[in-house]
């Protein structure tokens, strides 16, 4: 009976989380800005690979886990840009597979101001692992032992701007088009669709001292017929190698959604290892042990052309900051 209650009450709470948002989020966001913004390809200008995995609801079977490896950078010039996102979203029996190319080009590219438009194309494979079903008593006819896919394609814009390399902003929407999704018969009223999803980001930095920075950070995301939905971050940066803050994320069924903590180390000049835990707020904190999330992100060097000559250069934009 309790393992029931269980299943209950996270089908229901699946349910409100897809009113209020169908594509997966991350803790992390000030670190993954491609998989949201298309625009933001190439932003650092250096070649940079990212790897997040997150597990949501820890303890709680079925809960969301999702996986998201992406590359950015410039295209033979600054002013172009290029990014991949590859991800997996695990729900339940849900599978959903995604993978998009990204294209972003700087409309001013000034030495202090930086405004980019970008676009993407992304295919989604979305599937149910009726195979992996485990029924309540015995071999239950109505579930078939199989896996079933179907696939979608859809494009997307945005636009990231940087001042005076303290400052940036951002509004995208990744999937513009409203695909039906899902599986139902031709008979059917009522459909599964896409929704655009729209997102505004924004952060600074505030230098405390010569070794400290303050650094605020905002994500915003609105989908139709769904209540306003906000991440707000506040990160400390300590000589730019050790970072750690707090997020607050809204929605859920009590205060919020979550509170979130969050540190980021960097390792090595191009290397940085990063992780939060989220500690759960709405109905279901007391079946699960919140989430966790564990992020790598490794800057590739670059060659630059000097004389005739090639030579290797390391990245020079704060990491923190893209």
């Amino acid at each position: 009976m309790k393992k029931l209650f269980y299943l209950i009450a996270l089908l229901v709470s699946v349910s409100v989380s897809l009113q209020a948002q169908q594509e997966a989020h991350y803790t992390q966001f000030m670190y993954n800005k491609l998989y949201i913004n298309p625009a933001y390809a190439g932003a650092r200008g250096v070649p940079s690979l990212t790897a997040i995995y997150r597990s949501q609801w820890i303890g709680f079977e079925g809960a969301p886990q999702s996986i998201l490896a992406s590359f950015n950078g410039p295209f033979l010039s600054n002013r172009v840009g290029i990014g991949v996102n590859v991800s997996h979203v695990k729900v339940g029996l849900q599978r959903d597979f995604q993978g998009s190319l990204a294209y972003s080009y700087d409309l001013v590219a000034q030495e202090d101001v930086s405004l980019r438009v970008g676009l993407s194309g992304s295919l989604r494979s979305l599937g149910f692992a009726y195979n992996d079903a485990q029924p309540l008593q015995g071999g239950d006819l109505s579930v078939e032992d199989e896996r079933i896919n179907d696939y979608y394609g859809n494009v997307g814009a945005g636009i990231y701007a940087t001042i005076m390399k303290r400052y940036y902003f951002g509004l995208s929407v990744p999937r513009m088009y409203s695909n039906v999704i899902g599986l139902s018969n031709a008979n059917a009223t009522v459909v599964a669709k896409e929704f655009q999803h729209f997102y505004g980001m924004a952060g600074a930095i505030i230098p405390l001292s010569e070794d400290i920075n303050l650094m605020p950070a905002v994500l915003l995301k609105y989908v139709k017929n769904a209540p306003f939905d906000a991440d707000i971050n506040l990160n400390i940066d300590i000589k730019r190698k050790f970072t750690a803050g707090l997020s607050y994320r809204m929605g859920g069924d009590g205060a919020g959604e979550s509170v979130d903590l969050l540190v980021m180390w960097q390792a090595a000049p191009q290397f940085a290892v990063g992780a939060a835990y989220d500690f759960t707020l709405s109905s279901l904190k007391d079946y699960n042990s919140g989430s966790v999330e564990l992020m790598l992100q490794y800057d590739l060097k670059r060659v630059d052309g000097a004389g005739g000559k090639s030579k290797k250069k390391n990245m020079t934009n704060p990491r923190f900051f893209m």
